[in-house]
């Protein structure tokens, strides 16, 4: 069975980037997430959206019958040793679950032991996306360490960093291994997923991610892919703008937004440009990693002594 295992909807939070525009990270409905997943050969569909399980809900409360569909989420939290972000694929999410995870999203630790206490898939996402040498990189790995699994093919990740990841989980020989697209349109959902070998049901899918049987599948990330996602998200906001899609506006924002978007039309290379150097940014710093692991014996070893008293 397969499944992409980070997918957004238009429940995700607001774009990081310009701000004041009040952009969505994502405008995919819940119901196009689904059918876009089941028209590219996945069994089981999920949607991870940022803090939010508003789309697994909407979609729940429609579909109430669909046995293939698993309630997920992208928790966001601080790695308290250098402030540093931290997402979290969580798989089975209930309300009750995400209600009570929003506190604790200051600590990684918080999250992390509150979601071994419910005994609940978690996957650490994206490793290194957000580190820039904030503390340590053997104390930033010790993460590694406290969760079940990690996602070891990002569909928006360079081939090196996901190769890394994953060469990382395997000497681990203890961490389930997930995989997904990071889609925030419908354009990649589907394109980058993990694959369950022999299971047949939803239950046996989430067992075999436990028991360390996925095989990440699918594209890896480049400048493109990057660059065509931005350039969605835009114009799906334009569009809202203009009456299709979400109402997020009011008649004075969407007219002096839209405003906005006309006078900056000529410097819609930005987006384009900012993807490259994104790209090239997440190259070097992958290096640099990869220099600092090859220093030590191995990865896994070198980080059980860190951890002993």
């Amino acid at each position: 069975m397969k499944a992409d295992l980070h997918v957004h909807s238009r429940h995700s939070n607001r774009s990081g980037s310009l701000r004041f525009l009040r952009s969505r990270d994502c405008y995919s409905d819940p119901d196009d997430v689904y059918r876009t997943a089941k028209a590219r050969g996945m069994d089981i569909v999920t949607i991870t959206d940022h803090d939010s399980i508003g789309g697994c809900l909407e979609f729940m409360d429609r579909h109430p019958e669909a046995t293939d569909f698993v309630p997920g989420e992208e928790v966001s939290c601080r790695f308290p040793d250098g402030d540093i972000e931290v997402h979290l694929g969580v798989y089975g999410v209930t309300e009750q679950l995400h209600r009570d995870l929003q506190p604790l999203r200051r600590s990684v630790w918080d999250v992390i032991a509150l979601l071994r206490e419910r005994n609940v898939f978690f996957a650490l996402n994206h490793l290194l996306f957000f580190y820039r040498g904030q503390a340590p990189l053997d104390s930033y790995l010790r993460l590694l360490h406290e969760v079940p699994g990690v996602e070891a093919r990002n569909g928006t990740m360079l081939v090196a960093h996901n190769e890394m990841i994953e060469r990382i989980a395997r000497e681990s020989r203890r961490l389930a291994l997930t995989a997904g697209s990071d889609a925030h349109t419908l354009r990649r959902i589907g394109t980058t997923f993990i694959e369950v070998p022999g299971a047949r049901t939803t239950a046996e899918f989430l067992a075999g991610l436990r028991q360390r049987m996925g095989r990440p599948q699918g594209v890896h990330g480049t400048a493109g892919a990057l660059a065509g996602d931005i350039y969605g998200v835009m114009g799906r906001y334009v569009g809202s703008l203009i009456g299709f899609g979400p109402s997020d506006h009011s008649v004075a924002e969407r007219l002096a937004f839209g405003a906005f978007s006309v006078i900056s039309a000529p410097f819609q290379f930005m987006p384009a440009a900012a993807a490259l150097h994104a790209k090239a940014r997440e190259r070097r710093h992958v290096a640099a990693a990869n220099r600092t692991l090859a220093a030590w014996p191995a990865v896994l070893p070198r980080m059980a002594v860190l951890e002993q008293p």
